[in-house]
């Protein structure tokens, strides 16, 4: 087992009672900043995001603030964005990738360091945000969002709490009711944490039997979701789903029967972040948009309405005590020590994990 530690120090620092605190201090200093600079002048923005990943009048707002119209163009996964950006026919303005995507992505010269001084609204964010492994000093980077994959389930159809990854993986109980995530990285990442090995074990050994296990266990598998499993369940398609804890608890919110848990092998921790493009044609309007997603009362609106934990202290302060008491937000420190943040493993782990992936679709 290769058990990489490089971002250890920001799990340490995502248990709910340190981030609530709000007391970690970091190399970069901007309290001094103003609120909200606003934008000058029109044109557009081209913004990648995840489906239903933002506030409901975000961008709207944003536009009538500034002049600036936004165009959206959503992708699954990451690896799907990453693969149009490398194919040279897309040009975004703003980008939302995962941790473990962002030294990816710089390795390939595909994003553009950010101008601190054009996001006076970088002085929201909490400190211990502002500097991380993957990315040091946030030079190609800042923060959306934070959160969890675990599993999503109706409570009436399980004989008890899902509370383990077998249930997905290495069990006929919920035959033709279980969703995995299509996402390569995080279908086998899971299936290590049950194997009782690392999240980013780069040993060919462990991965191939993780993907043993996949195969398997396909016999049982309703779907492979591209990022839709809250959707499976709502539905009834399915009575237990690997998902994002956001999507799981805006169902949440409209359905008392559905639940969420982290598995008690540990789930995966993740941090999704806005970035900018090397070929971005229009990046003064990209600094912009980011700037606005973390004014205040920008945030606030976008984190109650898709329910993930804010990395932006000034848009937490706004929202409610149901929201900053809910563990399956800001998940209690035992289940954050059992999980793990996806690491960028480099070119040949990444290229061994995707063959096997392909031999899992194929099987």
């Amino acid at each position: 087992m290769n058990r990489r530690k490089g971002m250890a120090g920001l799990i340490k620092a995502l248990s709910r009672r340190q981030f609530m605190t709000g007391t970690a201090a970091v190399g970069i200093s901007l309290t001094a900043m103003p609120k909200f600079a606003r934008a000058q002048g029109a044109g557009n923005v081209v913004f990648a995001n995840w489906d239903t990943y933002i506030g409901e009048t975000t961008l709207d707002d944003f536009t009538g603030e500034t002049g600036i119209s936004v165009t959206v163009d959503t992708f699954a996964d990451v690896s799907e964005l990453f693969a149009k950006m490398r194919g040279g026919n897309v040009a975004y303005d703003v980008i939302v990738p995962s941790n473990d995507w962002v030294p990816r992505m710089n390795a390939a010269g595909m994003l553009q360091e950010l101008d601190h001084s054009k996001i006076p609204n970088m002085a929201n964010i909490f400190p211990r945000f502002l500097d991380t492994p993957f990315d040091p000093g946030r030079k190609y980077s800042l923060p959306y969002m934070w959160g969890t994959v675990g599993i999503g389930y109706r409570k009436s159809a399980v004989s008890g709490v899902p509370d383990s990854w077998k249930y997905l993986y290495d069990s006929d109980e919920y035959s033709n009711k279980i969703a995995l995530l299509s996402d390569c990285g995080t279908m086998l990442g899971c299936a290590l944490k049950y194997l009782g090995y690392s999240l980013n074990s780069t040993d060919k050994a462990e991965n191939e039997e993780a993907a043993d296990l996949i195969i398997k266990q396909k016999k049982n598998i309703k779907a492979f979701a591209e990022d839709n499993g809250q959707d499976l369940l709502a539905a009834g398609e399915v009575d237990v789903t690997m998902e994002y804890n956001g999507d799981i608890v805006q169902l949440m919110t409209e359905d008392d029967d559905v639940d969420y848990v982290i598995p008690k092998e540990g789930g995966i921790l993740w941090e999704d972040v806005l970035a900018i493009p090397a070929n971005a044609p229009n990046v003064d309007n990209a600094h912009a948009l980011i700037n606005y997603i973390h004014d205040a009362e920008a945030n606030q609106l976008i984190t109650d309405y898709i329910q993930y934990a804010t990395p932006n202290k000034a848009g937490y302060e706004l929202m409610d005590e149901d929201y900053k008491s809910n563990e399956d937000i800001f998940p209690p420190d035992d289940v954050v020590e059992v999980s793990e943040f996806a690491e960028y493993l480099g070119e040949d782990v990444s290229q061994m994990r995707e063959d096997l992936c392909t031999k899992i679709n194929a099987a």
